[in-house]
This record gives structure tokens, sequence and C-alpha cells, in this order.
């Protein structure tokens, strides 16, 4: 049961963007590196933003599928981000610093009958993952291409916004590792739960729209990719085999 790392994403403000790594560094109890460290707030929101809370309480592809299309690119050093998006102009700011930067830059990506981007959060220490512990998600690319297969249609595996994406195994095995750790270059994961999957999926990452249904083609609780928990810092990078210890 080995399998090959072939991607590495990190999404450094939940639902608004992602980026692609060759490598990273990940510690013990903590989330993947630099991942959804800022969370945007809506104006329903029931969080003050010093503690982890449900995805309930942001603005979400989930939602607003026009966020699905936003790209990412972070400057660890300043702490820097640069956004792109087809329909709208490259954004450059602080996240920390110019909140208001972001609000005003994805007002034409909001729904006018949904609650409104009003705030970016940031919890110390704690990625705004949708797990109520520090998590990273693995996907396998077996299973990506049988959904593919089912609906008949491309699919961008961005669609899924997981941290680690491994090929080798047999299509659904990775839910077979649930309860089993993992040991991926010097670091190990314990895998804990499938992920649960909602509307964001069904959109386009390159678009915005939503073109595929596919949460038709999972099982009835919508699953797909996995979590799991860093139980021993080390490197990962691709091309790294992925085996159970």
């Amino acid at each position: 049961m080995t399998a090959k790392v072939e991607a590495l994403w990190r999404h450094p403000i939940k639902s608004h963007g992602r980026e692609a790594l060759t490598h990273a560094r990940l510690t013990a109890g903590m989330c993947f590196p630099w991942d959804r460290v800022w969370a945007v707030a809506h104006d329903a929101a029931k969080t003050d933003g010093t503690a982890w809370a449900s995805c309930v309480n942001f603005s979400i592809g989930a939602k607003l599928p026009g966020l699905m299309a936003i790209e990412a690119q972070l400057d660890e050093t300043t702490e820097t981000v640069t956004l792109t998006h087809p329909d709208l102009p490259d954004l450059t700011f602080r996240p920390d610093d110019e909140p208001e930067a972001l609000i005003t830059w994805t007002k034409p990506l909001m729904d006018p009958k949904r609650a409104q981007s009003q705030r970016i959060i940031r919890v110390p220490g704690r990625g705004m993952t949708d797990t109520d512990f520090p998590s990273v998600s693995i996907g396998n690319m077996s299973s990506h291409r049988v959904v593919e297969q089912k609906l008949g249609q491309s699919l961008s595996p961005r669609r899924w916004r997981a941290n680690i994406w491994v090929d080798g195994w047999a299509p659904w095995e990775e839910f077979d590792l649930i309860g089993k750790t993992l040991r991926i270059g010097s670091t190990e994961i314990a895998i804990r739960e499938p992920v649960v999957r909602c509307m964001a999926t069904t959109t386009n990452p390159d678009t915005g729209k939503r073109d595929a249904d596919t949460l038709s083609v999972l099982n009835e609780d919508r699953e797909f990719c996995v979590y799991g928990e860093v139980v021993t810092s080390g490197d990962i990078a691709l091309g790294d085999m992925a085996e159970v210890v």
C-alpha cells in the first residue's frame, strides 16, 4: 500500500486561493504550513477570532462559487499575499494590515442574498481548517479519476482543495487507512477521518462557475479525501513515497 506524492497545495486564506508547492516542513500537532492561516468572517459570523471556528462563519466557495477561481501566492517573509482571478485585477496585500483591500476586491464575487465578507481573522498557531483539530488533507488521484469517469468529464483536482495528492493506491483505498499512520518523506501522519464534501467541489476552479455534479457520484455521506494529523515532524516533497508505518 504505497503511493507517490504528486502534488502539494496550501491555501493561505481560507477559500480565497491556492498555491502549489514542491516541498514543505510539517510540524507535529500543526496544520499544513501556511494553510488557512487567515479566514474571512462574514457579517453574520459568531466568532471573535480568538479560537477555531466552523466554516459557517466564513465566506467560502460552497456558497460563493466565484471564490473558487482565485489563485494565491504567499511571501512568507513579509506575510504578503498576491491573489489573481480571471475576472478581477491582481491584488497584493498584507491580510493582517489591509483587510479592507480583500473585502473590496471580492465584492464582485459576493452574492447580495448572502452574508457579506466583513473582516479577516487569524488565530495564532492554528490554521482555520474544517476540522476542530489541526489537520492536513490527503487526496487519492485514483479516486479522482473514478469521479471523472463517472461524470464523463475532465476535472481539476484543485476542486477538492487537498494539501497532499498521492498516486498509486487503488480507488477509495484512502478510506482503508483511517486509524493507521502514514510515513511520507520524514514526516508521519495519522489518518483520522474522511472529508465530507460540499457544493464547492461542483465549481470549476478555472472559471468560478458550477459545471459538474461531483456530489452525485460520491457515496451517500459525500466523502472524498481524508483528514490526517501530523504526529511526527518532518519534511515532505514531490516524489516522496507514502507508506503505512
